[in-house]
């Protein structure tokens, strides 16, 4: 693992080189891999010997021919280790099968799981940076090779590796020349072939990443497919994919192109070899230095070992493919944790709900200052709202509350404590968020209002979903609280996703409260009935609420005016309008009750 990398508590510890993050995985099973090995050892021990127990039966057969003997009871001997390695080749090839049924499944499994679960702990700033269909992509694309480059490291290179031993071991009983020969070629054929193959690499991981790209703009554009459809723009989305697939092609070929040259090497060297071999074996065959089933031992293993060599490019271009793969994955997912806990962090407690930014500063990686020592104190159990043009600061102060940013100076401080110091999970128990648009998830309706709260019984997520209003909806499902939403919630109208957001906030029941313009996507008669379940909601609880249509939080205890990532004015709604300064001016501004994007000239 990288010193030099920052990794989250509870996060796996994956390392950056793709080598160490698949040896990672490959160690967790590594009793049942090394038994693995075990077999495939005899297995192909077993395959590479037939010529030399054949050798054994023709050179029997011949001297009984000879003799006059009985051919049977000569190549009895023979034709008992010939069934013998036949039948090892059956029993070690199955015994080896069978122990990869019981590791490559869950071996899988486990690389996917850890991916995703390092992906869990990488912040807000990076999931805003990629696709979420390019990121799934890349986690199934990522497990899958390890699986690959593993099992022809297994099933490829090593028992090519024994086939030679074994081979170069028999062919120097038979003739040491040949056997010289072959050593020699080997060598220099498996050298080449592997220089020449890790140059593939580096296409492989373009290749890899156009892949992704390209699942990437397919899933948005497919999550997206009712603004092709409202904009007739069916055609434009098509023209648009292929500019990315024409990418992904030209990558394609580039890798082919480059691996099918290196087909040209290899077929070529082995065709030499081949006949070079054979010619060589039939001059000392007729020179009488060698018997006629020396001859064919020597035919039968050039053949074998040259056919699992010309075999080798394929296994080594497929192998750096899988390597290239894995590179481009790991170079995505294994990446420093922007946000982490620190050491043995306590769990936050939250007894009255104070908040309070103390000298913040914040600071946009793109170099766009925000805060610049922002101090202000919401107290306990206050309603406060937030108001201004857009980018004016209220949604990076809502977000660095919920610690998705960090400030670069200051500190945020909730009952005193510093929420740098706490543990992000105690934090984000202790705040309820509504979202302008919330995201459900593709499961029924009940696991999502319960996802507030895992532990609630189906009682406590129907009165949660009644004081939200939600329970009549529901009811008129097909499957009501069975009933599925769809990716992303798709299934129901932007009004009734939002009251299933506020009934698993009101099932969740934290101490602080955050409501970014939650009824926005309301008409105004279940806006009404919400309001009175936002009402009960925020009792006894500090409420900060964001908002661009000022009438919904003109009854708040307090009301914060953003401007340029300064609060310029602070006060009641009254208080504010009698001062008749921003406030007042964005009140008067207010078309159909919101405010405008920004300052109208």
């Amino acid at each position: 693992m990288d010193v030099t990398l920052k990794i989250a508590r509870g996060a796996p510890p994956l390392s950056p080189s793709p080598w160490r993050f698949a040896l990672y995985f490959y160690l967790k099973s590594r009793y049942t891999l090394l038994g693995i090995f075990v077999f495939e050892a005899a297995q192909a021990a077993c395959t590479i010997l037939l010529p030399y127990a054949i050798k054994e039966i023709i050179d029997a057969v011949t001297l009984a021919n000879q003799t006059g003997s009985n051919v049977f009871a000569a190549a009895e001997n023979a034709l008992i280790l010939f069934a013998v390695l036949n039948l090892g080749i059956v029993l070690f090839s199955r015994a080896s099968g069978a122990m990869l049924v019981m590791t490559g499944p869950f071996l899988r499994a486990e690389i996917r799981k850890s991916l995703f679960s390092y992906l869990q702990h990488h912040s807000h700033r990076y999931f805003i940076s990629h696709f979420a269909g390019s990121l799934a992509s890349r986690i199934a694309e990522v497990s899958m090779s390890s699986m690959h480059a593993l099992w022809t490291i297994t099933f490829d290179f090593y028992p090519l590796i024994i086939k030679s031993v074994v081979a170069l071991i028999v062919l120097f009983g038979a003739s040491g020349e040949l056997a010289l020969v072959l050593t020699l070629w080997l060598g220099i054929y498996i050298y080449v072939s592997y220089l020449l193959a890790r140059r593939c690499r580096v296409y492989a991981k373009d290749f890899a990443e156009a892949r992704s790209l390209v699942t990437g703009k397919i899933v948005d554009s497919v999550t997206n497919v009712m603004n092709a459809k409202m904009f007739a723009r069916r055609r434009y989305e098509e023209d648009y994919l292929t500019d990315y697939l024409n990418h992904e092609v030209d990558h394609a070929l580039r890798t082919y192109w480059y691996m099918e040259k290196l087909r040209w090497f290899q077929f070529t060297a082995a065709l030499v070899l081949m006949v070079a071999m054979v010619g060589y074996a039939l001059k000392i065959w007729s020179d009488g230095n060698m018997t006629v089933g020396e001859f064919s031992m020597v035919a039968g293993l050039t053949i074998l070992l040259i056919e699992a060599a010309r075999g080798l490019s394929r296994s080594f271009l497929e192998f750096f493919e899988y390597l290239g793969n894995i590179s481009d994955g790991v170079s995505i997912f294994v990446q420093s944790h922007e946000i982490i806990d620190k050491p043995d962090a306590p769990r936050l407690t939250v007894d009255r709900g104070v908040i309070t930014f103390c000298d913040v500063c914040f600071i946009y990686k793109e170099g766009m200052q925000v805060f610049d020592h922002l101090n202000v104190t919401i107290e306990a159990k206050q309603q406060v709202g937030l108001v201004g043009f857009s980018g004016s600061g209220k949604s990076t102060f809502v977000n660095l509350i919920l610690r998705l940013f960090e400030p670069h100076a200051g500190a945020i401080l909730i009952d005193g404590q510093n929420i740098l110091d706490v543990t992000q999970d105690s934090l984000r128990e202790n705040i309820s968020m509504i979202p302008q648009d919330p995201q459900l998830f593709h499961r029924s309706l009940m696991e999502n209002i319960r996802y507030g709260r895992l532990d609630a019984s189906d009682e406590e997520v129907i009165e949660a979903a009644k004081k939200a209003y939600a329970h009549e909806f529901i009811l008129e499902t097909e499957q009501r609280y069975a009933s599925l939403v769809g990716e992303r919630g798709v299934k129901l109208s932007g009004g009734q996703r939002q009251r299933i957001a506020i009934a698993r906030a009101i099932l969740k029941n934290s101490p602080i409260l955050i409501l970014d313009e939650a009824t926005s996507s309301l008409d105004s008669v279940t806006e009404k009935k919400i309001q009175l379940g936002l009402e009960n909601l925020m009792k006894g609880r500090t409420v900060v609420v964001v908002a661009h249509r000022l009438s919904t939080i003109s009854h708040m205890d307090r009301i914060l005016v953003f401007d340029q990532g300064r609060i310029i004015e602070d006060g009641s709604h009254e208080q504010l309008l009698r001062r008749k300064g921003h406030y007042a001016h964005l009140w008067n501004m207010q078309a159909g009750g919101f405010l405008p994007e920004k300052e109208e000239s």
